[in-house]
């Protein structure tokens, strides 16, 4: 679980508090993108999860798609992602809800069994641990699919807020890039 430097850096550099645990990176991860440094994290995930046997990369919409294509790339593994809206054009799908820490709503998501079918083993790969209610309702989807979820990828996670102890206390694999250890007086503290 060490940290990625060069996420690192760029993190104490260019991130920015706000009141109530939010850590904004919008300049070079989750809305302008640093296309360099996102190929580099999917290629740290390539290497840190190299020795594990999955089928696909799974992510959710929308943050969260740029890391696990990056992955994608770095392993030529398919990624699916994760819909934050049921489409009208998807009709045999699993589905569940779950809590938006971001925008502090429930949010009903879905996967088709199309693309995740079952005896499937997929690695999660996201921008942000935080609580970890979205990981949660990404296992709850696979296990409706019959999908076993390998180990999960984080770009950053919010030590604080508990999402890591709770993945990595129920069995899972947990691989965090940058591990933010306390975002108190709006001063960002990582390990």
């Amino acid at each position: 679980m060490n940290n990625f430097p060069i996420l690192k850096q760029r993190i104490l550099s260019e991130g920015r508090c706000l009141d109530g645990g939010i850590l904004k990176v919008d300049s070079f991860i989750n809305h302008q993108m640093d296309s360099d440094l996102m190929m580099a994290i999917g290629e740290e995930f390539a290497r840190r999860f190299s020795d594990c046997q999955y089928d696909k990369i799974v992510t959710i919409e929308a943050s969260g798609i740029a890391p696990a294509i990056a992955m994608g790339i770095a392993t030529h593994k398919p990624v699916v992602f994760v819909k934050k809206q049921k489409p009208s054009t998807m009709h045999h799908m699993v589905t569940t809800e779950i809590h938006s820490f971001t925008k502090n709503t429930e949010v009903t998501v879905c996967a088709s069994t199309e693309y995740l079918q079952k005896g499937e083993r997929i690695i999660v790969i996201d921008d942000f641990l935080a609580c970890g209610d979205t990981s949660q309702g990404i296992i709850e989807l696979a296990k409706q699919a019959g999908c076993e979820v390998v180990a999960f990828g984080f770009a950053i996670e919010k030590v604080f807020q508990g999402g890591g102890k709770l993945l990595t206390d129920a069995g899972y694999r947990v691989e965090s890039l940058a591990r933010i250890t306390s975002l108190d007086n709006n001063t960002i503290t990582m390990e």
